[in-house]
């Protein structure tokens, strides 16, 4: 569990006990759906923050999904991190795992960190990655590798967090943020990696493969 999930389920659970208790006194229909609804509320919010314990790969080539999700595009960019790049767009609905994981299987320097103020359209749209309000994470394993995660807020969304700052030292697939509800993650590498998904794929963070890296080549 996310702590941060705790300042929802509690007040929820809290809230909906009140209610409950209250109804029982005075067979106030209405308090009993309020009640309900902030204890449903809160399972909700259970559900959401969780972060179940993933098994990452050992093998230093390869390059994991840095959120679960489904891949909703893969398009040809160029990046002044990266340069010419590929990225890899992941969509997240509300049930899916929020924490977004460092891709390498390495451990990871945190070269930045920028945030873009913008809109809030729903993450599956082709806009969003464009307009929306956003903060991006640029990565370099430790062999000089570059990557760039994008951590993009949704129509619900309207929170992201960071739990890195540049100068940070980061283990390949640890945490490193989180989106409250629905959002997208984007992730930035060079085009000359293999890329091992296509659109459509559901992916888990710290687990799928998303890449693998040339040998010989950054």
């Amino acid at each position: 569990m996310v702590k941060s999930g705790w300042n929802f389920i509690l007040p929820l659970s809290a809230l909906g006990a009140v209610f409950l208790w209250q109804s029982g006194h005075c067979c106030h229909t209405p308090l009993q759906f309020l009640g309900w609804l902030c204890l449903a509320l809160a399972a909700f919010c259970v559900n959401f923050f969780r972060d179940p314990r993933r098994a990452i790969p050992s093998d230093a080539s390869l390059i994991v999904s840095p959120a679960d999700g489904k891949v909703i595009a893969i398009e040809e960019v160029d990046d002044a991190h990266v340069g010419k790049a590929v990225e890899i767009r992941i969509f997240l609905n509300v049930f899916n795992v929020h924490v977004q994981r460092n891709p390498f299987t390495v451990p990871t320097n945190v070269e930045g960190t920028r945030y873009f103020a913008g809109k809030f359209l729903a993450a599956s749209a082709p806009k969003a990655s464009l307009d929306n309000e956003q903060h991006w994470i640029r990565l370099r394993s430790v062999d000089g590798a570059p990557v760039v995660v994008k951590q993009i807020a949704g129509l619900i969304a309207r929170r992201i967090v960071s739990w890195v700052r540049p100068g940070d030292r980061v283990e390949g697939g640890q945490h490193i943020g989180l989106i409250q509800f629905g959002s997208q993650v984007d992730l930035v590498l060079p085009r000359a990696w293999a890329v091992h998904v296509k659109i459509g794929d559901k992916v888990k963070g710290g687990e799928s493969v998303l890449a693998k890296r040339s040998k010989g080549r950054k």
